[in-house]
């Protein structure tokens, strides 16, 4: 498995992920929401183009999915099951537990609503190089995404029991490059751990030298990430709330205002 990644939509801070199974000679994109962008990033490969893995149906994940389809007609888009009805030209539902394979390489689908009623991740299994997981907007370096459709609820079990579950050296490829806004309100409400003091110092270089923050580790997110944390009593404390669902809850209703 190589994957490779593609900056788009810039006032998004969106990135596209191409995973590529070379020995087969094929490819899927995630969330290509920019195909032209996308497509031109890619003109140095050889592999075919056989699928797109949507997370989500908003339109700077979902958004390219049509123009995509009417290139390449034999394209197999892939979408949850649960919000088919607003992710355009999606060929195969999927569901919880189901499994997508791309050449050599499968990916299990992860249930996690909230962000969206039908968000979905997919979790590649890759023994000699880890695990990777696509998580579209439902989990960001240090962050996770708004409660645009779901709850505090569906949120800390899309978080603390599924993505924490994963093995610790789990690559997390997230949607969007949001890290150091992240790291600077755990730093806010998490004042004394060195973590999150130490990975907000490394962000800020790999973002003033143009680079990305991204992929990060379950390992590392379990450390630094507020919302991972939530069942923590400093936490808790800081947020006023006795249990980890509210302290969910009013973690994500902080980080809404946060100014920095």
């Amino acid at each position: 498995m190589r994957i490779r990644q593609i900056p788009i939509i810039p006032r998004m801070a969106n990135y596209c992920h191409v995973v590529i199974d070379d020995d087969a000679g094929v490819m899927a994109l995630v969330d290509p929401a920019d195909p032209d962008a996308v497509l031109d990033a890619l003109a140095d490969e050889t592999a075919t183009l056989t699928h797109v893995l949507c997370t989500h149906h908003h339109w700077d994940h979902s958004g390219g999915n049509a123009a995509l389809a009417r290139r390449f007609p034999d394209l197999e888009i892939v979408g949850s099951a649960d919000e088919a009805e607003r992710i355009p030209a999606i060929t195969r539902r999927v569901s919880d537990g189901d499994r997508v394979t791309i050449g050599g390489l499968t990916a299990q689908i992860l249930s996690v609503p909230c962000h969206t009623k039908g968000h979905i991740a997919y979790r590649f299994a890759d023994p000699e190089q880890g695990d990777a997981l696509f998580c579209g907007d439902t989990l960001f370096v240090a962050g996770c995404g708004r409660f645009f459709e779901g709850d505090a609820a569906q949120m800390h079990h899309a978080l603390n029991t599924v993505f924490a579950a994963l093995p610790d050296d789990t690559r997390v490829y997230c949607g969007h490059e949001y890290t150091v806004s992240n790291l600077e309100f755990a730093a806010h409400v998490d004042p004394d751990n060195d973590a999150v003091a130490r990975k907000l110092e490394w962000a800020r270089a790999e973002r003033d030298a143009g680079r990305s923050t991204v992929p990060s580790t379950i390992g590392e997110e379990k450390t630094c990430n507020p919302f991972m944390r939530v069942a923590e009593p400093a936490l808790q404390k800081a947020m006023g709330a006795t249990d980890a669902v509210a302290t969910m809850a009013a973690l994500r209703r902080t980080k809404n205002d946060f100014k920095g």
